[in-house]
């Protein structure tokens, strides 16, 4: 069992920034993958970035790439998001997943590729 717990959330002004954390607790944190998704209001969840259980290897969506930034310390058994020059666009729920015991492929863009998932912390980008 994982339990994943969300912070950092919050309303910015589109071209701000916000550090999004995701703390793990259960199973050897170094042991699997980590993924961010997110979600706005009448859309599906959709994949936003994420980091193998090294570190050493990371796969963002385009949307994001070259703004959001994920890394993972696991000496605390967390995970981080930078996001940079926000946009009125990245408002949504945002969720850190675990993808534990994921098979060949060390990370998914697809929530089903996900077994634990946190709560999720509202990010909010006005115009």
């Amino acid at each position: 069992q994982v339990q994943l717990v969300e912070s950092g959330g919050g309303l910015v002004q589109a071209g701000g920034s916000l550090r999004l954390s995701c703390a793990a607790s259960g199973r050897t944190f170094s042991s699997y993958a980590m993924g961010w998704f997110r979600q706005a209001p009448g859309k599906e969840r959709e994949f936003v970035v994420a980091v193998s259980w090294s570190g050493g290897s990371t796969a963002y969506a385009d949307s994001v790439k070259g703004r959001f930034t994920i890394s993972r310390d696991n000496a605390k058994n967390t995970v981080y998001l930078q996001m940079n020059s926000l946009k009125p666009e990245d408002t949504a729920v945002y969720y850190c997943a675990a993808r534990v015991n994921g098979g060949s492929r060390w990370y998914s863009a697809d929530t089903r590729g996900y077994n634990y998932w946190g709560l999720g912390t509202q990010v909010t980008v006005s115009s």
